[in-house]
């Protein structure tokens, strides 16, 4: 493929962020700037505060990335930009300052699906480094989020087979409103994976869902189990047993997740496997993974498994490169998954 350097933007949720990616792996810069304890006060994101920070954030974060990068916007190839989905108003600060860029420099401007940039995480190492081996295709992507939980069979660059997905709560989605029954703060995934390291992940047993389609998701009964258990508890005037619940939460989320993944990588011939978003960055969803399978697990570091701008410009480059350019009006067509 052509060599071709990418800055990306990401406002898709509370995080503004931006990077610089030569040829679709090597990271030069990567910013985000956080809002998390601006939303802890509320118990999750707050669309409207989102959306100003945003505002406020977006071109110091770019300007940083390009002096940390050692680039100037002459030096750019192409603009990304996450598209969607994610919260409106958030969407549209970063997507506005893209195509501002695109206008203002002529370049050609790249829209992003954010799913599609969480996977493409997997592929990106940091400038300087040794270069890993690419992911080998077939890949089983296992996509886990807070708004998405689904699981993806990939033959090639951007061609993507969906095989299921969450019928309701996502997975990160059910650990924020499982922590939030347990008085744990916001956001969920890491107060709970705190609180389970003192816990008994076998003193409850929380039901898993049976579905029609083996590789679909939910979480929506765990999470009322979670609920009945709690008032139950509550009622008999005994100490709440926050670690062990939380534990016992956790331990049935990432079996569930592990063991459909595993059925979906063998049933359907896959080489390897991915597990991207920002639930991947689970301590024990990682060990299952990378000690209880014959598959090679691609994960990404820490700092991509949450939203960040080098995944989009990741998959804005293999767009850029294979030619699957949404242009300046940003294509509203769906191109996720792509079968």
């Amino acid at each position: 493929m052509k060599p071709a350097r990418i800055l990306a933007i990401e406002t898709s949720c509370d995080e503004t962020a931006c990077a610089v990616i030569e040829n679709g792996r090597s990271l030069l810069t990567s910013t985000v700037a956080s809002q998390m304890e601006m939303h802890a006060r509320y118990g999750g994101v707050y669309p409207e505060v989102a959306s100003r920070q945003h505002v406020l954030s977006i071109i110091p974060v770019v300007e940083q990335t390009l002096v940390q990068s050692n680039v100037t916007l002459k030096d750019i190839d192409a603009i990304a930009v996450t598209r969607g989905p994610g919260l409106a108003g958030s969407l549209v600060v970063g997507m506005n300052m893209a195509k501002g860029l695109a206008l203002g420099t002529g370049l050609p401007l790249l829209g992003v699906n954010h799913l599609e940039g969480h996977i493409y995480s997997s592929w990106i190492y940091n400038a300087g480094e040794s270069v890993p081996t690419e992911p080998q295709f077939p890949l089983m992507a296992l996509l886990v989020s807070g708004g998405h939980t689904e699981l993806n069979l990939m033959t090639d660059h951007l061609t993507y087979r969906r095989l299921g997905s969450t019928l309701d709560d996502a997975a990160g989605e059910a650990f924020d409103k499982v922590g939030r029954l347990l008085g744990l703060p916001f956001p969920g995934g890491p107060s709970i994976q705190k609180a389970a390291e003192g816990g008994d992940p076998n003193r409850f047993k929380f039901p898993r869902a049976r579905l029609d389609n083996p590789f679909d998701f939910s979480f929506s009964g765990l999470k009322t189990a979670v609920l009945y258990e709690v008032n139950d508890l509550k009622k008999k005037s005994k100490t709440l047993p926050v670690e062990d619940l939380a534990a016992s939460f956790q331990s049935t989320v990432v079996s569930t997740l592990f063991d459909k993944t595993m059925h979906a990588a063998r049933e359907h011939g896959a080489k390897e496997i991915i597990v991207a978003g920002g639930v991947s960055a689970n301590k024990p969803l990682r060990t299952v993974f990378q000690t209880q399978t014959e598959f090679k697990v691609n994960i990404p570091a820490f700092s991509l498994c949450t939203d960040n701008a080098a995944m989009i410009a990741a998959a804005g480059y293999y767009r850029h490169a294979l030619g699957h350019e949404s242009g300046l009006e940003m294509d509203v067509k769906p191109t996720w998954p792509l079968s």
